[in-house]
């Protein structure tokens, strides 16, 4: 009988050293050299029957771009990815893969899953395309813009970006108005340089605009332009793109004190308005010496490692819940973890409290225990009678959800909102109930991964072509 072959481990990211990179905005993650990625490659088992391929929300054939980079063909790998996904320099460094296409991986019950995100990142930022339609449609050639089939994308974010790029290579002029004066959404403005930098995305970006895509910054899509004006003005449809940026609190004593931000407008400043460089930047932020993050999820990591590099000496993240069950990536616990974040598991909090002048000095907070399962079926925290505590800090940022902006929703009454307040859409084709008005990524679903918003951007653009008579 032959013997069975070795399983290899995994082969491991090279990263910044963690005292060295919670000092630094560089990004934390140095990727593979070909021969790391060669050897992770060479890994796959090449299955008859792939599931990887099921487990990504852009169906992206894992199978046939790993075969590729396991032989060093590079150009061609890439080629694979970009046929389904607009933005593999992204997803290989923001998407959960755990969740989804590693997930899958038939040999992930032995703990050791092919990396595939971590071979996307490799290909993507490996690939040199000189022609930007090979760039984003995998070597086929783009078709010549018609100026008679005009699209308008609403929001540049991810859903966004992926609708355009999808429609452009058909041949369809499309232009998207974007409400800040950078383009990019979440990719700017919420993920921290250290885990996407901006070059990335702008590079993403400027293959777009060499396709001939169109980007409007500083348009307020319901108050400087309507969706009825999209219409009037010969656009043939509208793909609403424009995320879940509203920030939620928590509506407890002390919230209005000095030094208690929404995580919102922590990441914006330091991301988007570059606060992370003052005083080369004119952006002030708020750098705290005793930072409290609350929370579990990935914005809450990126704003406890944001606030570590801008100077403070404890950081710690207080969640409601245990560390078991913390929403965040598995891989950015565990980096904020080395680089020196606390965890204050099982405690929810209850009060800000200020000094004479109205600056925050602590934040008091309650031990939890867990209860029964709650209608998600997690066990729900239940507060432990009397277990108050004081934990000093002069900094807290408030990283517990978002909700859908409203400038947009109140002028377009027309769209109907499910009961969360998102825009309802069809789930198989991304249209609301006004037609050739389709939505997708966050505005739909409420803040969800930057690959699920991608995958919803491109359903919609499909559809849109069809309608157009491209497909």
């Amino acid at each position: 009988m032959a013997k069975k072959a070795k399983l290899l481990p995994r082969v491991s990211m090279p990263m910044q050293d963690p005292h060295v990179r919670s000092g630094n905005f560089n990004e934390v993650a140095l990727g593979y050299t070909l021969e790391q990625a060669q050897a992770e490659a060479r890994r796959c088992l090449q299955c008859k029957n792939p599931t990887c391929q099921a487990g990504c929300p852009v169906e992206v054939d894992c199978k046939a771009f790993i075969r590729e980079v396991a032989e060093g063909r590079l150009d061609e790998a890439y080629k694979v990815i970009k046929v389904t996904n607009s933005l593999p320099a992204v997803c290989g460094r923001v998407c959960p893969q755990e969740k989804q296409c590693e997930l899958r991986c038939k040999l992930n019950p032995t703990g050791q899953p092919i990396a595939i995100g971590r071979l996307e990142r490799f290909v993507a930022d490996s690939y040199y395309a000189v022609n930007p339609c090979d760039a984003i449609t995998g070597g086929d050639d783009c078709k010549l813009l018609r100026e008679d089939l005009k699209v308008a994308c609403v929001g540049s974010g991810p859903s966004s970006l992926t609708a355009a790029g999808y429609l452009a290579a058909l041949g369809v002029s499309v232009t998207v108005f974007e409400a800040l004066h950078e383009v990019g959404g979440v990719l700017t403005y919420g993920i921290p340089e250290f885990r996407l930098p901006k070059a990335i995305v702008h590079t993403e970006v400027e293959f777009l605009k060499r396709m001939g895509v169109v980007f409007k910054t500083n348009w307020v899509v319901g108050k400087t332009v309507s969706i009825q004006d999209f219409f009037d003005q010969g656009y043939k449809a509208v793909f609403i793109g424009v995320g879940a940026g509203l920030p939620k609190f928590l509506n407890i004593p002390g919230e209005s004190l000095l030094g208690v931000y929404s995580a919102n407008e922590y990441l914006t400043r330091v991301n988007l308005m570059r606060g992370y460089k003052f005083p080369d930047v004119d952006t002030p932020v708020a750098a705290g010496r005793q930072v409290t993050v609350l929370g579990g999820g990935n914005v809450s990591m990126d704003a406890a490692r944001t606030a570590l590099r801008l100077g403070a000496e404890k950081v710690t993240i207080v969640y409601r819940r245990t560390k078991e069950e913390m929403p965040a990536r598995l891989e950015e616990l565990e980096h904020a973890l080395e680089e020196g974040v606390i965890l204050e598991n099982l405690a929810a909090p209850v009060a800000f409290n200020g000094d004479e002048k109205g600056h925050l000095r602590s934040l008091t907070v309650q031990r939890m225990e867990l209860g029964e399962p709650d209608a998600s079926g997690r066990r729900k925290p239940v507060p432990v009678e009397g277990a108050f505590f004081d934990i000093p800090t002069d900094l807290a940022i408030l990283g517990i959800g978002t909700g859908p902006n409203q400038v947009l929703l109140r002028e377009t009454p027309e769209l109907t909102l499910n009961k969360w307040g998102y825009i309802q859409a069809d789930p198989e084709t991304g249209e609301t109930d006004l037609p050739m008005v389709f939505a997708g990524g966050d505005i739909v679903t409420g803040a969800a991964t930057v690959v699920l918003a991608m995958g919803a951007g491109r359903k919609s653009a499909r559809e849109i072509a069809r309608r157009l008579g491209l497909l």
